[in-house]
């Protein structure tokens, strides 16, 4: 929660993945809060059923297309005056594989997704951050990173690392130009993502049980995360992740 009453009030949030999951449980949390919403997803009609009802714009952008990325930050700051606050939820591992399956294509389309959509949303909105003087960035890593996804989704691990470092390689380059970035890296959430990864139930359960809580996070767990960590109480804040994964996770 924001240090200072109303924090969120005429701010806006451009979320990056916003159709479902995280993106949409964040989207609610901010819209709560009496934020604008940027509701940026390549599914237009989940994009869409996101801003519906809030001070909101739907944007069909796929963050692997920069031009794409690009016009939603215009949009958004045509819209609304302004972009305050960037989450980068887009992501997802593709499917499942063992690191001797893995080919070409699923290695490129996890990076481009996971990797490269955080790249192109970052600085996309960058240059207008830095000429407004402040700006907060949170992009969403896993807690895969730590552990490296061994037999199933080591492409998926080795992206999100990739985020971890790209996000504190910007917050130290910005710090002293009013920008903070941040990255948090969850444990099992009860998204669908599981599903689209092609989770198996043997594998989803191996992951119940190694957390100390005995449960999987919910979205809006991770969406009031990312509110608290673009708050005023968090100035002091960038450059590292933030993990919410119920004490598990780490071996």
């Amino acid at each position: 929660m924001a240090k200072t009453p109303d924090y969120f009030q005429g701010r806006t949030v451009l979320i990056t993945g916003a159709a479902s999951g995280i993106g949409r449980a964040t989207a609610e949390i901010f819209a709560r809060e009496g934020a604008n919403v940027v509701a940026s997803d390549v599914d237009a009609a989940g994009a869409a059923e996101t801003a519906a009802g809030k001070t909101a714009i739907a944007v069909a952008a796929d963050v692997t297309d920069r031009a794409a990325v690009d016009a939603a930050v215009a949009a958004g700051i045509d819209a609304f005056g302004g972009i305050d606050f960037l989450f980068n939820s887009a992501g997802a591992a593709g499917r499942r594989s063992p690191f001797l399956d893995i080919d070409a294509a699923l290695w490129r389309e996890t990076y481009a997704l996971n990797v490269d959509g955080t790249f192109h949303a970052m600085q996309a909105v960058l240059p207008h951050m830095l000429e407004r003087g402040a700006g907060t960035i949170v992009n969403m890593a896993s807690m895969a990173h730590r552990r490296g996804g061994p037999g199933h989704s080591v492409h998926y691990a080795s992206a999100k690392g990739a985020v971890v470092t790209m996000t504190m390689g910007v917050a130290r380059e910005f710090a002293d130009r009013g920008i903070r970035a941040l990255s948090i890296s969850p444990g099992p959430i009860d998204t669908p993502f599981q599903a689209a990864a092609a989770t198996s139930p043997e594998l989803a359960q191996r992951m119940l049980e190694d957390v100390p809580m005995k449960r999987f996070g919910t979205p809006e767990e991770i969406g009031e995360l990312v509110l608290f960590l673009c708050s005023d109480a968090c100035r002091f804040m960038t450059a590292d992740t933030v993990y919410a994964n119920g004490g598990g996770g780490w071996r």
